[in-house]
């Protein structure tokens, strides 16, 4: 198998079948590379390298780093949006975030496993929203479909370059585009809105992204590589000593928490406001599915008061025909 058929099918079925989305469809067998376990969420590639403790940069100034390999279209990635929002404001003070990108889609130069076209992408999206909960229209696939995911991984590093914060609020806001928005962020008019929005320099923003950022996300696969990284989400828990919890793949917030206690278990838990509108403080746009982990509230309460904000003109809402995201009335 070539290595663009094994990205390929990383892409497909860590982001969209490793929750068990008609399994009993699935006819593979269990050692067969492409077939994802659902309890780990991740595809595994046999004879990957084993991690490599070297690789591991270790912490600077808070106890814990983490490692977050990760790619702008990877749907399982999207759908740990709410355990890791969740994970920053009750850990903040003990975990530093690192974001790398994996590349999960380089090209479609195949023919592979039934699926030849982004349109054969449309209707996993469609599914895999339902079960992680979050807002996610596969119509993208039809209507204006990403030759790769490089592009958008590519102006990641470059927003990184100039700063890591706005980095972050950056790739939260091509998520919000391709997952939502149904738009191409592989094309420079998307991405250039992005940096905008969160205050990038866009002139520098394209310099970078023709030149020197190229290079740190070939960094990025490379260490990848190295680490023995077999799928996405791969998260890579360390404290100073180099001791390592990893959590591979879509996984509840309490597996979360548990790799930063089993670190460092003196570690304080932050406590924060659950009503509405410091949430909405912390987080400017909020799926449901994030209201509801973040305020501790379940599903259908938290839609049905989400609603009802709505309705009072609180927040302002955009709606998928997969789900709704909200955002704080100005």
């Amino acid at each position: 198998m070539t290595k663009t058929n094994i990205l390929f099918h990383l892409f497909l079925f860590a982001c969209f079948s490793a929750c068990n989305i008609q399994q009993s469809n699935n006819k593979m067998s269990n050692n067969n590379p492409l077939l994802c376990n659902p309890e780990t969420g991740v595809c595994e590639i046999p004879n990957a390298s084993t991690i490599d403790n070297t690789a591991i940069v270790t912490p600077t100034h808070k106890p814990i780093k983490v490692i977050y390999y990760t790619d702008p279209i990877c749907s399982s990635c999207w759908g740990i949006e709410p355990q890791l929002r969740k994970l920053k404001l009750a850990y903040g003070n003990t975990i530093s975030i690192e974001y790398r990108m994996g590349g999960l889609l380089p090209d479609w130069s195949y023919n592979s496993g039934g699926i030849s076209k982004p349109a054969d992408v449309a209707h996993h999206w469609d599914e895999v929203s339902q079960y992680y909960q979050m807002p996610i229209d596969g119509d993208v696939w039809l209507e204006d479909p990403l030759p790769s995911s490089y592009p958008p991984s590519i102006a990641f590093k470059a927003a990184q370059m100039q700063d890591e914060s706005k980095a972050v609020h950056f790739l939260r806001k091509i998520r919000e585009m391709v997952f939502l928005q149904k738009k191409n962020i592989t094309k420079w008019e998307h991405l250039k809105m992005a940096a905008q929005y969160v205050g990038l320099d866009t002139l520098k923003l394209k310099y970078d992204f023709d030149n020197e950022a190229k290079e740190h996300f070939k960094n990025d696969l490379e260490w990848a590589r190295k680490m023995g990284v077999r799928g996405f989400p791969t998260l890579f828990f360390v404290d100073s000593l180099n001791k390592q919890e990893i959590v591979y793949g879509f996984k509840a917030y309490p597996i979360f928490e548990a790799a930063v206690l089993k670190l460092h278990p003196i570690a304080t838990k932050q406590t924060y406001a659950t009503d509405w509108a410091s949430l909405f403080e912390h987080y400017e746009t909020l799926t449901t599915k994030e209201y509801a982990e973040l305020s501790g509230s379940n599903f259908t309460e938290s839609e049905k008061n989400l609603q009802d904000l709505f309705s009072r003109k609180k927040l302002q809402k955009f709606s998928t025909k997969n789900g709704a995201i909200w955002t704080k009335t100005k």
